[in-house]
């Protein structure tokens, strides 16, 4: 769900140009921006230390070869394995996306900046984004029919951060959107919370570990 929100604070931080927010918006942009590029890095990092798979992806294009090769392997952006999309093994390659997503972006934004159509558009996807933001978690833990792994703290504080946020909308008269979605965001996350309550009464569904033919040899 991180990776989600850094997808949605992109374009919000463009649209910025379009049409002038508050400041406040601008920055906790900024802030959720470098705050999910620190949690992407530490994902990254634990997943690629536990992974038994030697097959490297990358952003640029998907490894050939093996760790065991010292040569470094050609890469084409003609090679992009759109299978692996967003499950990268090294956290540069996330930085590259970002990067490429922000180019991208901000070049149509500018070229768009008389359409009020196109910048409202925007806009109301980045917020709408960041409001489905808990939906995955909110499916996976109907799907388990269990709450297993599910940190119940930092789901209390997406709920009181959402809620502060959703009345300073309302308060200030922010752009209709922004109450609607965020307004979306406080019920989802409510949800999940109830999920929390329901699910507790019954015995927690233990998690499934793939078992890799390699793990023998690398034991």
């Amino acid at each position: 769900m991180g990776t989600n929100a850094l997808q949605s604070a992109l374009p919000a931080w463009c649209a910025l140009f379009g049409r002038r927010f508050e400041s406040p918006l601008l920055w906790q942009s900024i802030i959720m921006i470098i705050t999910m590029l620190l949690m992407l890095k530490l994902c990254t990092e634990v997943r690629v230390s536990n992974e038994l798979n030697i097959k490297r992806r990358s952003f640029a294009a998907a490894d050939s070869k093996d760790e065991e090769i010292k040569a470094p392997p050609k890469r084409s952006y003609s090679d992009f394995d759109l299978n692996y999309f967003w499950h990268w093994s090294k956290f540069t390659d996330y930085v590259q996306c970002v990067l490429t997503f922000t180019g991208v972006t901000g070049y149509i934004t500018y070229l768009c900046l008389d359409s009020s159509l196109f910048v409202e558009t925007l806009g109301f996807l980045a917020v709408f984004t960041e409001a489905m933001l808990g939906v995955p978690q909110l499916y996976r833990n109907y799907r388990n029919r269990s709450t297993e792994g599910m940190s119940v703290k930092m789901v209390l504080m997406w709920t009181s951060g959402d809620t502060f946020k959703t009345v300073y909308f309302i308060l200030n008269q922010a752009p209709f959107q922004f109450s609607i979605c965020g307004l979306l965001q406080v019920f989802v996350d409510i949800a999940i919370l109830l999920q929390v309550y329901l699910y507790s009464s019954y015995p927690q569904k233990p998690m499934s570990h793939p078992v890799h033919p390699a793990s023998a040899k690398a034991l």
